[in-house]
């Protein structure tokens, strides 16, 4: 019913002309036209007709940018106000928990929502917290307003998983007092060596007369073994990424994004190596021990190395503002290019969703958003925001939430 819904109200085509696109996929458009039909980018260039009949949006002055992408939120399984009737992004019951979804603790009228939606924001992943060496599954949603979590779905998104190294399960499962026997880094990668090698028994013990029950932890990583779900990972310092590399290889798994990773650009080219990228904050450091030797230069020195780099959030209030923190890595190091891609097509890459969000061309998605200024602009603010060719945002009519610029 959801998508029937969506698509009534959504116009049958239209064209936004006179807008300087920034493509993401290619170099600016001055005088650019981006025409949409059914949801879908038609047309992209300097100067296209209108279709006939189309419904045009004067973009005199402004940017057309694809819609923001965070690879990395909370929103919904933190939602707001903060309080402890609301955390559900952490089951902290066992160090493994790979059997639970992000998506079924996720609270679709979370009131950061429409503020992500007014900072241009239209696809986010909901991730599980970080207390658990692996938290659970994570929720690739577009930012459609709704009430529940269905209409939200990114349809056909690649599943993904929370795992976690370093300072956090040290904390949680440090406490021998409550039985807890996880002290150690060396005890976070034999804890973890051990549930995977469990899978692969667990794989061999199914296959046989009288095999064991269906073990839904146990079937999760052996989808993880088999590369099925993308695995991203919290980590900050470069013996913890190094270790985890280690345990993926010797299990055959890639590491689809390292989370946070602020000591990345010490083993940019291991990084590289291995295949990931990495999400990270565009300044945010020295808040924990782990966290100590974060520099600036990190984002543009990893991707510099030919490493992918997102900026993303980890907030429900920078992720109304993550235009500018991507706009901050002009300041250390990173082409203007190179940050716009930071927010769109490199979070888009991780996440597997690249062929239809990320960049403006013709085929992908309409998920754009429209700025009155250049995005990286302190000044400029979204004046439209549209997911699937459905506005979604519109500063003319529904001004500006209480809390955005």
């Amino acid at each position: 019913m959801w998508l029937t819904l969506l698509a009534s109200a959504r116009a049958a085509s239209f064209a936004i002309v006179h807008a300087t696109v920034l493509p993401v996929s290619g170099p600016p458009i001055a005088d650019g036209t981006v025409v949409v039909v059914d949801g879908r980018i038609a047309a992209v260039g300097a100067a296209l007709p209108a279709p006939a009949g189309a419904e045009i949006v004067d973009a005199t002055g402004m940017f057309l940018m694809p819609g923001i992408i965070d690879i990395h939120s909370h929103m919904g399984v933190y939602p707001w106000p903060d309080a402890n009737a609301h955390g559900d992004g952490n089951e902290m019951v066992e160090a493994f928990t790979p059997r639970v979804w992000a998506g079924d603790g996720f609270d679709a009228e979370d009131p950061a929502i429409p503020r992500a939606r007014a900072g241009g924001v239209t696809t986010i992943q909901v991730l599980p917290g970080s207390a658990n060496l692996i938290g659970g599954q994570s929720a690739v949603l577009k930012l459609r307003p709704a009430v529940t979590i269905e209409p939200m779905l990114f349809v056909g998104a690649p599943r993904g998983i929370k795992m976690a190294v370093g300072e956090n399960p040290k904390r949680v499962y440090g406490d021998v007092k409550d039985g807890d026997q996880i002290l150690t880094r060396m005890g976070l990668a034999a804890a973890l060596r051990a549930e995977l090698q469990a899978a692969l028994d667990y794989r061999a013990a199914r296959a046989r007369p009288n095999p064991p029950p269906k073990d839904l932890d146990k079937e999760v990583l052996l989808d993880v073994i088999d590369d099925k779900i993308r695995v991203h990972l919290h980590c900050y310092r470069t013996h913890d990424i190094d270790m985890f590399f280690r345990v993926a290889d010797e299990f055959g798994f890639k590491v689809a994004s390292l989370q946070h990773a602020l000591e990345a650009y010490k083993i940019r080219d291991q990084i590289v190596a291995h295949g990931a990228g990495i999400a990270t904050f565009a300044d945010w450091w020295g808040f924990k021990m782990e966290a100590w030797d974060a520099i600036p230069q990190n984002a543009a020195l990893v991707s510099a190395a030919g490493a992918r780099v997102a900026i993303h959030s980890d907030s429900a209030s920078h992720i109304q503002r993550l235009n500018l923190e991507a706009a901050k890595m002009l300041r250390y190091g990173m082409s203007e290019a190179d940050a716009l891609e930071s927010i769109t097509l490199d979070p888009a890459r991780m996440l597997g969703i690249d062929a239809r969000v990320g960049s403006i061309e013709v085929g992908k998605d309409a998920d754009l958003a429209l700025f009155d200024a250049h995005p990286f602009d302190v000044y400029g603010k979204v004046q439209r925001t549209w997911i699937d060719g459905t506005v979604v945002y519109d500063r003319r009519t529904e001004g500006t939430p209480d809390g955005v610029r």
